[in-house]
């Protein structure tokens, strides 16, 4: 079926990002494996190019539009040309709605022009040593000292967190325990105190620098308080929609992709004197897959129509993230086993597909959590 999620301004902005990733980042995209860590200079071509800041006001340099399916399309083209390592999606998507809707005029000012010029690099640090998807758990502390808050604390698994020049760090700053008390502050690089641990060796999206961070007595100015003192826990939650939409998209075309590339494949390739694609196991195999692909494709397109309409609820998040990541998963391990013993060999794109895609079942919240948030929404 042909899709009709798009319009041709989408289809206009898809060809500029197919452009650049053809000559700023697929060139280079091997060395930056290699290396852990793309380079800052691409940052600074992405803001040249108009991808950052998508949903920032243009008298900060942004896109000035709140139509998230710019947003797809750009996930939708970095993960069909299988660039992992520059995250402009936790970037854009996932800290981008913390400073557009949270910070003050002032803040605004500070942050926002090196935002969407590339400049500034941002991450947001959640995740803590032991606590993983569990919000409620996080132990870093920010006491009040008057004129500034102090930062004590551990965080991990902080995507950009080699590269951040600008970190919004989830911290408790009452004592209680739970959802309450804790709050937004933005930590900038160079602050005394605050340091990066080692960027973590992953199975996969090598490329992406994936960080430890560390606060010892960090002295945040109370300037850097994004949003309202204790109130969090609310805005994490009001947040995570997109972020989980956004990795469902990802997902979405992930599945498509490999799929078709392995269709490509069993065309091509031979056993038992034909094709592969004459085997009836394999028709099937590719039948369930795309049938999957199609069903999953038409509920993720379904979830940014209504996310744009200001109608997605976590729930309906929480299925799409759950659902389309496990199909991802479940789709590069088969396509993987259709290509034989060349699906382990890294060269071929499947192989990438198989240990880039893995995590995505796992940040932005686990497949369990999802399903603990559904049920309770129907249960109780």
């Amino acid at each position: 079926m042909e899709r009709e999620l798009y319009g041709p301004e989408h289809e206009a902005f898809r060809e500029t990002v197919r452009t650049f990733l053809t000559k700023e980042v697929l060139p280079h995209h091997e060395r930056w494996e290699r290396e852990g860590v793309v380079d800052r200079e691409v940052w600074r071509s992405a803001g040249r190019q108009g991808l950052l800041g998508l949903a920032v006001d243009e008298e900060y340099g942004g896109g000035g539009t709140a139509d998230f399916r710019h947003s797809a399309v750009l996930i939708e083209e970095f993960v069909r040309a299988g660039a992992s390592g520059l995250a402009l999606s936790l970037h854009n998507d996932i800290v981008g709605p913390y400073l557009t809707r949270l910070a003050t005029d002032e803040q605004k000012r500070r942050w926002l022009p090196g935002f969407t010029s590339g400049e500034i690099v941002t991450a947001i640090a959640m995740t803590e040593p032991g606590t993983g998807s569990d919000l409620q758990g996080i132990r870093t502390t920010a006491t009040d000292q008057g004129d500034h808050y102090l930062l004590n604390g551990a965080k991990t698994f902080i995507s950009n967190g080699i590269l951040a020049d600008l970190v919004v760090v989830v911290a408790r700053t009452t004592p209680e325990g739970g959802s309450g008390g804790q709050s937004l502050l933005v930590v900038e690089r160079g602050t005394p105190g605050f340091e990066r641990g080692r960027n973590l060796d992953k199975i996969g999206q090598k490329a992406q620098d994936t960080a430890e961070l560390f606060f010892d007595d960090v002295r945040v100015p109370k300037e850097n308080l994004l949003g309202e003192e204790n109130q969090a826990f609310t805005y994490l939650m009001a947040n995570l929609a997109q972020e989980r939409l956004a990795i469902a998209v990802g997902a979405a075309a992930a599945a498509e992709e490999i799929l078709d590339v392995t269709t490509r494949y069993v065309k091509e390739r031979e056993a038992f004197g034909r094709p592969l694609a004459r085997l009836q196991h394999i028709r099937f195999e590719i039948a369930e897959m795309a049938t999957e692909a199609a069903v999953t494709r038409a509920f993720v397109d379904r979830c940014i129509t209504e996310h744009d309409r200001g109608r997605l609820t976590p729930v309906d998040a929480s299925m799409a993230k759950w659902w389309a990541t496990e199909l991802q998963k479940r789709v590069a391990d088969r396509c993987l086993q259709l290509h034989g013993g060349y699906g382990y060999m890294t060269e071929y794109r499947v192989a990438k597909a198989f240990v880039d895609g893995r995590v995505q079942t796992i940040y932005g919240g686990t497949t369990e959590i999802m399903k603990e948030i559904i049920g309770r929404s129907l249960l109780g």
